[in-house]
C-alpha cells in the first residue's frame, strides 16, 4: 500500500476514535451542543480520509507523486486546527475562536483543490515503481 493510503488510514482511525468519544461526551452529559463538531470529526476526519486513502491505494502512480504527500499535510494540519476549535467553540461556547475554525475551514478547502488538481491530472506523468507491460 502506498504510503500516503496508509496515512489517510492511519489518521481516519484516530478521527474515528475522537469522533466516538465526542458522542459518547454528548450523551452522557446529554448536553448535544457539540453535534456539528461531532459530524464535522466523522465525516471530515474518517470518511473523508479513509475516501483519500482509498483513492491513493487504487491509483499508486498518483500516490508516488510529491502531490499526494502535500496534499495529506495540507488536509491534516486544515482538520487539526479546525476540529478542536470548533469543537470548543461550539461546546465551551467560546465564538471568539470562530476565526481560527475559519482558519482551519480554508486550509481544508485548498487541501481539497490540491486532492481535485490529483484526481483530474494525468497519471501517464509519473512513472511507476513496477515496470511497464508489454501491449
Amino acid at each position: 500500500m502506498p504510503r500516503v493510503s496508509e496515512l489517510f488510514f492511519k489518521t481516519a482511525i484516530v478521527f474515528l476514535i475522537l469522533g466516538i468519544a465526542a458522542g459518547l461526551q454528548m450523551a452522557i452529559s446529554g448536553d448535544h451542543g457539540a453535534f456539528p463538531a461531532h459530524a464535522h470529526i466523522n465525516l471530515l476526519g474518517w470518511v473523508t480520509s479513509a475516501i483519500f486513502g482509498g483513492y491513493y491505494a487504487l491509483n499508486p502512480a498518483k500516490a508516488e507523486r510529491r502531490i499526494a504527500m502535500i496534499h495529506y499535510g495540507l488536509y491534516t494540519v486544515g482538520i487539526v486546527i479546525m476540529l478542536p476549535a470548533l469543537y470548543w467553540m461550539l461546546a465551551a461556547s467560546h465564538p471568539e475562536i470562530e476565526p481560527v475554525v475559519a482558519i482551519g475551514s480554508l486550509i481544508v478547502a485548498a487541501a481539497v483543490l490540491v486532492f481535485g488538481f490529483v484526481v483530474f491530472s494525468s497519471s501517464e506523468t509519473v512513472r511507476s515503481a513496477s515496470p511497464a507491460t508489454a501491449r
